[in-house]
């Protein structure tokens, strides 16, 4: 019978648990499941809501500047701003000085609809059970440790 001993200290970091990039994907799954709740009367999927995020700082982006924000290539932009505009919370045009640009502006029910989604910080840090100062907090870390790995991984060519 073999004996069930602790795992040395290098297999140690091979444990599911003790990977931060388990943990930071886990977390993203149930941050996910809970703003489904919080969206759903707003009618927005969660990656709707974070394009209008961007759009409710700075209206009039070029959806190439939206997808600089949100890190979404076109293939996942296009559809989610086809259903935003379809929504009527969007309109897309064309940038008058330069033809190949698409502008996006937020409608008057996308402008409204600011006001509705205003209360779903404070429900997401009620559900987290700690304050708004402590998830800005986890916030500003959590934004450092990307751009560190992001600044850290080769692009491709």
């Amino acid at each position: 019978m073999p004996s069930r001993t602790a795992p040395a200290a290098d297999e140690r970091w091979l444990q599911l648990d003790q990977q931060l990039c388990f943990a930071l994907y886990s977390s993203s799954l149930a941050m996910t499941k809970l703003y489904k709740p919080l969206l759903d009367p707003l009618g927005l999927t969660y990656p709707q809501y974070l394009a209008m995020l961007v759009l409710w700082e700075t209206d009039g982006l070029a959806v190439s500047q939206l997808g600089e924000r949100l890190m979404l290539d076109s293939g996942t932009l296009t559809p989610l701003l086809k259903r935003l505009e379809a929504a009527g919370l969007v309109q897309r045009v064309r940038d008058a000085a330069d033809e190949r640009r698409v502008r996006l502006l937020l409608t008057r029910e996308g402008r409204a609809l600011k006001r509705k989604a205003a209360s779903v910080p404070a429900a997401v840090a009620c559900a987290a059970g700690c304050p708004l100062d402590e998830i800005a907090a986890l916030t500003t870390r959590l934004k450092a440790l990307r751009d560190l790995i992001t600044a850290s991984t080769p692009r491709a060519a």
